[in-house]
């Protein structure tokens, strides 16, 4: 069974934080791979300054591109929004028999997961991954052994950082991979 990593979200834009978070996964867990799921709009978001669907995917293909262990996935395009986790867990369960899907999420979600729909289906059928954030106390009661924490570095930039810098004129060359600067920076 080949284990999938989805690591869902905006990626508006992606940035090194992302693609360093899915780098340590694939190497250091048991990941044999990491689906980046491009999402079209977060129920628990507003939708704000979102940049384009078709668009955001782009850039995280241009991101990946060359790296064996990521894939960029429009999974998301093709079911009503706003995208709900446990509804796309489950079409993907279907879809790729497979796969065994583990969720990637940060602690700053796993404070949050009461949340979101139908939580504990997910938290009691899936592996679940929780990546250390800045000022977030990752605790996982017992009754959930699918779910655990990941020693991963932490890598606080944020999309908004990103989004925010670039508009202020500032350079962000180090915070994005070359090719997505130069689609994000000409858009």
């Amino acid at each position: 069974m080949i284990r999938t990593g989805i690591f869902s979200g905006s990626f508006n834009p992606i940035h090194i934080g992302h693609l360093a978070l899915a780098n340590w996964l694939c190497e250091f867990e048991e990941l044999d791979e990491v689906w980046f799921v491009v999402s079209p709009q977060n129920p628990l978001k507003a939708k704000g300054d979102l940049l384009d669907n078709r668009f955001r995917l782009q850039l995280v293909e241009a991101a990946i591109d060359g790296y064996p262990g990521f894939k960029a996935s429009d999974f998301e395009f093709h079911m009503p929004v706003p995208s709900y986790t446990i509804d796309t867990l489950q079409a993907l369960d279907k879809a790729y028999p497979e796969r065994q899907f583990h969720l990637i999420i940060g602690a700053d979600n796993w404070a949050l997961i009461e949340r979101w729909k139908e939580y504990e289906k997910i938290i009691t059928t899936y592996p679940v991954l929780v990546y250390p954030r800045l000022n977030y106390d990752i605790r996982i009661p017992g009754q959930y052994p699918l779910v655990r924490k990941v020693n991963a570095p932490v890598i606080e930039i944020s999309s908004t950082f990103i989004r925010e810098a670039t508009q202020a004129g500032k350079d962000v060359r180090f915070f994005l991979p070359e090719k997505v600067r130069e689609l994000y920076l000409h858009k």
